[in-house]
């Protein structure tokens, strides 16, 4: 009798048993990690600093879209505390998608199921 599949008993990627199992819910991760990565992409957090004078936005991965000036805030005679303010803004809106990141990562990684011999 020949065996088919090449895995060594795992009957192919989707094969019955235990190895089965685990690798239906490997591609479920998979599946759930790419949806939430997009959902990252798509949102957007803000930060500010003095007050509301320097607003940027982020989306959920980190990447910078926006930075908001009131022009008020524009002193030419001090541009370093203007420089401050949007460093201390963008920083804010990094740590806040940051946080949410880790929120919605870690609800997918505590919904893995321990598999023996395997940590996160």
């Amino acid at each position: 009798m020949s065996r088919k599949g090449g895995f060594g008993g795992l009957g192919g990627l989707g094969g019955g048993g235990m190895q089965g199992m685990i690798m239906k819910q490997v591609q479920k991760f998979q599946e759930e990690q790419e949806r939430l990565m997009a959902e990252l992409e798509e949102m957007q957090v803000q930060g500010s600093a003095g007050g509301g004078v320097v607003n940027a936005t982020v989306t959920g991965t980190g990447d910078l879209v926006a930075v908001k000036i009131d022009p008020d805030a524009v002193d030419p005679d001090d541009v370093e505390m203007l420089e401050d303010m949007v460093v201390a803004a963008v920083r804010d809106a990094l740590a806040k998608a940051q946080k949410v990141r880790e929120e919605k990562l870690g609800s997918l990684m505590s919904g893995l199921p321990k598999i023996p011999g395997l940590s996160f």
